[in-house]
C-alpha cells in the first residue's frame, strides 16, 4: 500500500508567488508570466517596429518578479535607463493547448493593472547582439501589479482608458481597444506555442509614451474598470 509522504527537499522549496484578489481574502497563485511585445501600434512604431506586418511575439518574466501590495520598486543594478511600461494583466483560471478563439475568454479568471519594468539600455544591447531579453525584462521586482479583479465582477475588458502617471503627470495613455492582438487572440495564439495553465499571467502590451524613471519617482498605473495602483522607485 502506498502511503503519501511529505517530500524531503535538499534545499528550501521556493514559496508560491501570489497576487491578492480584490474583494476576497484569497490570492491568485502565479505559474508563469507571458508578455506580449509591441501590441499597441503607436508603441510598436516608437520602438522601431511595423505594426502592420509583425505577428505577435512573446517573452517571459519569472513568477518571483511580481511585486504586490504597493511595495516599492527597487531601482535595479547594472542599468542607468530603466523604463516604465503600463499594461493590463490577464489572469488565467483554466489552461489548455490550441485553445479555439471563440473559447479563449472562458479561460480568463480576471484582470489586473501591471508594469513591465525594463532595463532599456540592456535591452538595446541585447537587440544589437541578437541575444535574449531576460536580463532586461526578467530581473527582480520587474513586474509590479495591483490586485486581480475577477472577470465575474468586471466582465471582459476590450476597451477603456489605460494610463500611467509619474509624480502626478501623465506619461502614457491609450485605450484597450488599440491593442493589435486582442485578449482572445493572445490566448489562442499563445496556447499553440505553450500549454497554458491555471495561474498563468499574460501582460498584454503597453501604449506609447514609455520613458525613464529615477529613484524617488512615484508611478501610478490605471485601467478603466480595474482602478489604479501606485509604486515608488527606491
Amino acid at each position: 500500500m502506498n502511503i503519501a509522504t511529505t517530500p524531503s527537499y535538499v534545499v528550501p522549496a521556493p514559496e508560491t508567488v501570489s497576487v491578492p484578489v480584490r474583494g476576497t481574502g484569497a490570492r491568485f497563485p502565479v505559474h508563469r508570466i507571458y508578455c506580449v511585445g509591441r501590441n499597441y501600434a503607436a508603441h510598436a512604431i516608437e520602438m522601431g517596429g511595423d505594426p502592420n506586418r509583425e505577428a505577435p511575439f512573446f517573452f517571459q518574466k519569472n513568477p518571483n518578479t511580481v511585486v504586490t501590495g504597493g511595495a516599492d520598486f527597487p531601482y535595479p543594478p547594472r542599468s542607468s535607463n530603466v523604463h516604465h511600461e503600463i499594461e493590463m494583466v490577464v489572469a488565467l483560471g483554466k489552461g489548455g493547448k490550441d485553445i479555439p478563439l471563440e473559447k479563449a475568454l472562458d479561460h480568463v479568471y480576471g484582470y489586473a493593472v501591471g508594469l513591465d519594468m525594463t532595463r532599456r539600455d540592456l535591452q538595446d544591447e541585447c537587440k544589437k547582439a541578437g541575444r535574449p531579453w531576460e536580463i532586461a525584462k526578467a530581473f527582480e521586482h520587474s513586474a509590479p501589479m495591483g490586485e486581480i479583479v475577477p472577470a465575474s465582477a468586471v466582465g471582459h475588458l476590450a476597451q477603456g482608458a489605460i494610463w500611467l502617471k509619474v509624480n502626478g503627470e501623465i506619461r502614457q495613455q491609450g485605450d484597450l481597444n488599440q491593442m493589435i492582438w486582442k485578449v482572445p487572440e493572445m490566448i489562442s495564439y499563445l496556447s499553440g506555442l505553450f500549454e497554458l495553465h491555471p495561474g498563468d499571467l499574460i501582460m498584454s502590451g503597453t501604449p506609447s509614451g514609455v520613458g525613464a524613471i529615477v529613484r524617488g519617482d512615484v508611478m501610478e498605473g490605471h485601467v478603466d474598470g480595474l482602478g489604479s495602483f501606485k509604486t515608488k522607485v527606491s
